[in-house]
């Protein structure tokens, strides 16, 4: 992993629990490093024991199971490229402005994952035949409001999505142990969803024949709009990042490089337009496709011959034909911000 212009580190926007976004304008390959991952909290890290290698399944299954960390190494492995992004990714760029971590650009990251595939896991089980969904609990843990005693982080995924072929219980980040503060030694991976579906410190999987009621699936990470009924948050928005020139930067009259990447959960990215004129016109930029999971890289090269100062305007179009829109979603929680991305240059 090459880094640019200097050695940038994590930005951080709370300490207790702590929630650092990654220094993304500044990174210049495709797999981020352990030590820029960003990292989403909601309580402080759990402390581990010997509970926390192991994995207890159970509820709707026919054959109840307590997998140790050597039961998970035994099945065949996957390793899946993939993004992970906060819902709440962008969210300081929402106008009027909403409460919550205020994030910029930077609570997503990209990593390679090691794991098995949760469906082999759930194949030795069983499922009945009344299986809906299937619930993850963390070890974390720690208060919620309306709750008057500490609860754990818990989340479900509908039948069809857990038995997804890509969807895994991680060991390995990066061709390595998951570090502590990413959800070692168990992480729930779920390619194309927002990051909080991809449950850290995993330490239970209960299958359920009923809709999950757990807070962080019924009230956190679900989009209220202004004039529309609530709805969960669940695949990633298309969107993409301008890495350089960074906003306000003053250049030189010449030729200049616009690069960044691109991103979604709906499909691969099949092209990313950029603006040099506010909005009025739209050139392809040149696009180096990622791998299924992962964003794609983009450049544009731009001559600049006159003094003034630009609005630089990208948008990223999937296979699914999502565009990034002129105007996100207002949502009360401030999730899934996927306007169309802009700087502001100054040439002299």
């Amino acid at each position: 992993m090459q880094i640019r212009q200097g050695n940038p580190h994590l930005i951080t926007r709370s300490l207790s629990p702590e929630n650092q976004e990654t220094p993304i304008q500044f990174l210049s390959n495709t797999v981020t490093p352990e030590k820029l991952f960003y990292r989403r909290n909601h309580f402080r890290y759990p402390l581990l024991s010997d509970d926390n290698f192991f994995l207890s399944v159970f509820g709707s299954v026919t054959r109840p199971y307590h997998f140790s960390i050597r039961d998970l190494f035994n099945f065949p492995a996957q390793t899946i490229e993939t993004v992970l992004e906060c819902a709440g990714n962008k969210r300081s760029k929402f106008e009027p402005k909403v409460a919550g971590e205020q994030w910029e650009d930077g609570a997503i990251s990209q990593g390679i994952w090691r794991g098995v595939p949760l469906r082999l896991i759930l194949e030795q089980t069983g499922l009945s035949e009344r299986a809906k969904e299937v619930v993850f609990e963390a070890h974390d843990k720690g208060k919620h409001p309306g709750y008057p005693q500490p609860i754990r982080y818990a989340r479900s995924l509908p039948l069809a999505k857990a038995l997804h072929p890509d969807t895994i219980i991680a060991y390995e980040l990066n061709r390595m142990p998951i570090p502590g503060k990413h959800g070692y030694p168990l992480r729930l991976i779920v390619p194309n969803w927002y990051g909080m579906a991809s449950v850290k410190w995993l330490k239970t999987i209960r299958v359920i024949d009923t809709k999950f009621q757990g807070p962080f699936q019924t009230d956190d990470y679900v989009y209220y709009p202004k004039d529309q009924k609530p709805f969960p948050v669940t695949a990633v928005k298309v969107n993409s990042t301008i890495q350089k020139p960074l906003n306000l930067a003053i250049l030189e009259k010449g030729t200049h490089e616009i690069k960044g990447v691109a991103w979604s959960g709906s499909g691969e990215i099949t092209k990313v337009q950029v603006s040099l004129d506010s909005g009025v016109n739209w050139t392809d930029s040149t696009l180096t496709k990622g791998s299924r999971y992962s964003w794609s890289s983009w450049r544009h090269e731009w001559k600049a011959e006159q003094e003034g100062e630009y609005k630089i305007k990208v948008r990223a179009v999937d296979s699914a034909g999502f565009v990034q829109p002129d105007k996100a979603m207002w949502n009360k929680k401030g999730y899934g911000y996927n306007q169309i991305s802009e700087i502001n240059i100054k040439i002299k």
